[in-house]
């Protein structure tokens, strides 16, 4: 690794080190609320490392839910990630004992990233990945535990809090749709969301959502490769 590489993981992670020290405090103010000091925050967010499944597990942790429970929800609302896991087959190749940090460490916000950022002139292409990242997990990290720490000291009121995990989401959605003038792929995800919902319901949506979309994404994967394509292009 050197030092050129490094700048440019740090210069394409400095959007979500914003966001995630932001809602990483979220969060250890969350566990701190509930009864867990900082250092629950920092072992749960090197090991666990998914920002919607540790703040659900804040409220499963206060209301005592079974294991079994635990297991089955953080499954459902992590499932989106086989959707991004199939995305990424090509740039994880050859990556080696790296690939499993990879497979671990791709969040929302590090799949945004990943999924458009290319290397800069003389900058190693995996070592440029895998700090993007490495990176992006240590701002989590760093936030989450200066929450707990905070949460401690002062009497906070954490009351919605919670949203901020739903407000950058909303941002990343924004920033994906204006960097691509292709939105095939996103008008899939949102129609089959609707739809889901409006057929299932809040409560049991996540699932059948997800499948539509991995269906026709995989149904249509040369076609919206080749408007992709053709889309840059214009652009060139």
């Amino acid at each position: 690794m050197n030092r050129k590489t490094l700048s440019a993981a740090i210069s394409t992670t400095l959007p979500v080190m914003m966001g995630y020290l932001s809602i990483g405090m979220a969060f250890g103010l969350m566990l701190q609320a509930v009864g867990y000091n900082f250092i629950w925050a920092f072992f749960m967010s090197v090991t666990i490392y998914a920002g919607s499944g540790q703040y659900l597990g804040v409220q499963l942790l206060s209301a005592g839910t079974a294991l079994a429970q635990v297991a089955l929800l953080t499954f459902l609302i992590n499932f989106r990630h086989v959707v991004y896991g199939l995305s990424m087959f090509d740039k994880f190749r050859g990556m080696g004992k790296r690939k499993l940090y990879m497979i671990f460490a791709l969040t929302d916000e590090t799949y945004a990233l990943l999924s458009s950022a290319s290397p800069p002139p003389g900058v190693e292409r995996d070592t440029y990945y895998f700090l993007i990242a490495l990176l992006d997990q240590s701002y989590w990290i760093v936030g989450s535990v200066l929450g707990g720490i905070i949460g401690s000291l002062l009497n906070f009121n954490t009351q919605g809090i919670d949203f901020a995990m739903t407000a950058l989401f909303i941002v990343i959605c924004i920033d994906q749709w204006r960097a691509y003038p292709a939105h095939a792929s996103a008008v899939i995800g949102a129609g089959c969301t609707v739809i889901s919902l409006l057929i299932f319901g809040p409560s049991n949506m996540l699932l059948p959502a997800l499948g539509a979309i991995i269906a026709l994404l995989l149904a249509f994967r040369n076609r919206l490769d080749n408007q992709k394509q053709r889309e840059a292009e214009k652009w060139l």
